[in-house]
């Protein structure tokens, strides 16, 4: 079996974390590393992601819950770390010019392709950008290509994941506003290694539908 696959069998979203167990500085920044280089529509990278590991911090987090989403509130404090996911609700075409000259800085771009790409590439944003200037629908898309960036690489890792949905909006807008500067936070992700004995989707066989009912082979 090809390791991606091995991976993949393995990943699975853990239900109660092992408090005492902490993810490594070391693996931190390669976790980091993968998702600064996920990939997004047109590079736009539309994203800030938070990374939150101080007992402070966690109780912040934790404080989130107070109205809904208690079941996974557990994770706030029990996880290793939590990464909360948030994108930019409009995203304009001068924070897209930051992008294009860091393509022309980093070499990957020729300086003389710069106006096209400017131009041509925001062109596709302002396609799945309304009259008031929101395009959160579009960024928050780019949003879970990193998502699931993240969830591999913490497989190859042997590091638990706990992607999270269930997570209030408007709590973690108010409790971290300055952090998330005008950025939206609709996603959270725990990270960390298993309770033994109290994790019970832990070691469960993967249930995907079949491949021959979800592709289409022309």
């Amino acid at each position: 079996m090809h390791q991606i696959i091995k991976d993949l069998h393995a990943r699975y979203t853990v239900k109660q974390y092992d408090s005492n167990k902490r993810i490594s500085s070391e693996k931190i920044e390669i976790i980091k590393e993968a998702i600064r280089l996920s990939a997004s529509s047109i590079n736009s990278q539309p994203w800030k992601f938070i990374l939150i590991e101080s007992e402070r911090a966690k109780q912040r987090f934790h404080d989130t819950f107070a109205i809904k989403y208690q079941f996974n509130q557990h994770h706030a404090v029990q996880a290793s770390h939590i990464i909360l996911f948030a994108y930019d609700p409009h995203y304009s075409k001068e924070k897209y010019k930051h992008v294009v000259d860091i393509e022309v800085e980093s070499g990957h771009l020729p300086a003389e392709m710069y106006d096209n790409m400017l131009n041509g590439g925001y062109t596709f944003a302002e396609s799945n950008t309304d009259d008031a200037g929101f395009n959160g629908h579009w960024t928050k898309a780019q949003l879970y290509l990193a998502l699931g960036n993240a969830l591999h690489t913490l497989a190859r890792l042997e590091i638990g994941s706990t992607p999270m949905e269930g997570v209030d909006a408007d709590l973690i807008g108010k409790i971290f506003e300055d952090e998330l500067g005008g950025f939206v936070c609709e996603v959270a992700l725990a990270m960390g290694y298993h309770k033994e004995g109290e994790d019970y989707n832990h070691g469960l066989p993967k249930a995907r539908l079949p491949s021959d009912e979800i592709f289409t082979v022309l």
